[in-house]
């Protein structure tokens, strides 16, 4: 390692944590605007040109605002918590690559490439780096010393534990369909078909997954604030609060910018259009493009859940996840390595049997809840 090395490895993660940052105060704006026209209202259109200035607005109102801090807190940790909680969220994309190693470009004499570092166990570092966020959760609720705080601190312990269990097996489906952890090679491996197609119901629960472990709706329940009036963050304020909340959004940014690569073929073009001249191949600048449609629209499809999903019983939420979501986890998995053992000692066809067995195990799922929520219904009745 050089020192040309470590300044490149630091200018680079500084560019990215700016883009997070600018990308987090617009990501609200985007919400905002959706969630107006989903809900047939004006959203903001006051501060700059259809408000465009609003993101702007308000960090100058969360910076000035008054930061307090409860009498009997802890105060070293209600400090820390808003930065570990946040910390995990900048450093998570690091091993995520925007362009292919064909599209580096020449800078001061070095070659510079579309990632911040390369890890033959990439997708490792992401599950790692992951399961971080809950301290600076549970350290929050309990910092504070109020009891309201606290129980969202440990609904969301045991919300984010038991999603992550899912969570890491969607990740080991990708790693053996594209028999790597490294995300480069993940990637290209979807150059002929995106792994969302091959294991779409893995997808899928990648997906559900990740909105739990952010927290958003409909898995808020740390949040609930006709229960918990607001939760963890409850005795935030001022910047502390901002620091709470931009890791939610960063977090949506990084799991929609990993989803992209893990499932949606990352910086590659879609394969229907892999030989054409839009091609990544021909033209390999589109790569970060490329990334960042495929974010936007993941984006769109977190805030449209938002919108129309009421929150979830919090016994039903549990449920959900240990008893639907991790079986059919394993079931996935199970089916995935035999569809790729026989497509490559067998027959390639084989790799399509993959997506329609897992369609056949969510369906199976979906029948089973449905029938066991009409049974509760029927009891109660």
């Amino acid at each position: 390692m050089t020192l040309a090395n470590v300044i490149e490895w630091l200018v680079k993660g500084l560019v990215w944590v700016l883009i997070l940052l600018g990308g987090f105060a617009y990501l609200t704006y985007y919400e905002r605007r959706a969630l107006a026209r989903i809900q047939v209202r004006v959203g903001p259109n006051r501060a700059g040109p259809w408000g465009l200035l609003q993101p702007i607005a308000d960090a100058i109102k969360l910076i000035f605002k008054e930061e307090f801090m409860p009498a009997r807190a802890d105060k070293l940790l209600f400090t820390l918590a808003p930065i570990i909680t946040l910390t995990p969220a900048l450093v998570i994309t690091a091993v995520v690559p925007f362009g292919p190693e064909s599209a580096s470009f020449q800078l001061f004499g070095r070659t510079i490439t579309w990632y911040i570092a390369d890890l033959n166990v990439g997708v490792l570092y992401i599950m790692s780096i992951a399961s971080i966020a809950v301290y600076g959760i549970v350290l929050a609720g309990w910092s504070s010393n109020n009891k309201y705080a606290t129980l969202g601190g440990l609904r969301s312990t045991a919300q984010m534990l038991s999603y992550e269990l899912a969570l890491g097996l969607s990740f080991i489906a990708v790693i053996v369909l594209a028999n790597s952890t490294r995300l480069l090679d993940i990637v290209e491996a979807q150059k002929g078909m995106w792994f969302a197609v091959l294991q779409p119901v893995g997808f899928v629960i990648f997906l559900i997954a990740t909105l739990a472990e952010v927290n958003r709706a409909p898995f808020d329940m740390p949040e609930a604030e006709q229960e918990l009036a607001a939760g963890y963050h409850s005795e935030y304020g001022g910047m502390k609060f901002a620091l709470l909340f931009m890791a939610e959004y960063d977090k949506m940014i990084a799991i929609c910018t990993i989803a992209a690569s893990l499932f949606l073929g990352g910086y590659r073009e879609p394969w229907f259009l892999r030989d054409t001249v839009l091609g990544v191949d021909q033209t390999p600048w589109l790569g970060p493009l490329y990334v960042f449609i495929k974010v936007f629209i993941l984006l769109f499809g977190m805030i449209w859940v938002r919108a129309t999903w009421p929150r979830i019983r919090y016994d039903r939420l549990m449920a959900f996840g240990w008893k639907i979501l991790l079986p059919l986890s394993l079931a996935l998995v199970f089916l995935t390595s035999i569809g790729m053992l026989l497509a490559e000692q067998v027959n390639p066809l084989y790799q399509w049997g993959i997506p329609l067995a897992s369609l056949a195990a969510g369906f199976i799922a979906i029948l089973g809840m449905y029938q066991t929520l009409r049974r509760k219904e029927y009891a109660r009745a």
